[in-house]
């Protein structure tokens, strides 16, 4: 009979064990070397108008922390629009606060300088309304959202997805 009242307890226990411990994981991080190598890979490439990597200088662009589920974000869309992909923002200092911000991992911005990333985005994803500064906002079918800014895309990856 105590291995039964064992079996019982433990059966009893178990779904408190389960949900008890689940809580979101912050999400996984590149160190800027890392992400430069899944990027040129891909052949997604970058620039900065302070020609540097910086985390700290807002003239840089840097992919320090950046979350793994972005890098891949970006790669898959790039793969989906054939579209050449040169990202200008990352993770530097200088963007806009916030939980899903450019500094916690979860933005990159993409030039516009050729017109293939507005003809993909416009025509592939559905557009979402604005944000409060104006920009125009694109949701793709896997949730990721991308605001039309001045001279780039402003991509916010919630997954590895495009």
């Amino acid at each position: 009979m105590p291995h039964f009242r064992t079996l019982l307890v433990a059966s009893l226990t178990a779904p408190l064990l389960l949900t008890a411990g689940v809580a979101e994981s912050a999400p996984a991080k590149y160190t800027h070397a890392a992400a430069a190598k899944q990027f040129r890979a891909a052949g997604v490439s970058w620039s900065s108008s302070g020609n540097c990597s910086d985390w700290n200088k807002g003239t840089c662009t840097s992919f320090t922390n950046i979350n793994r589920t972005t890098v891949a974000g970006a790669i898959a869309f790039k793969k989906a629009s054939r579209c050449a992909v040169v990202i200008t923002g990352g993770t530097e200092r200088g963007h806009s606060a916030g939980t899903y911000s450019h500094r916690n991992g979860y933005k990159v911005d993409m030039s516009v300088k050729q017109p293939c990333l507005d003809n993909w985005i416009k025509g592939h994803y559905k557009a979402a309304g604005k944000r409060s500064d104006g920009a125009r906002l694109y949701k793709s079918p896997n949730g990721n959202v991308y605001a039309r800014e001045g001279s780039h895309w402003d991509a916010t990856y919630y997954n590895g997805r495009a």
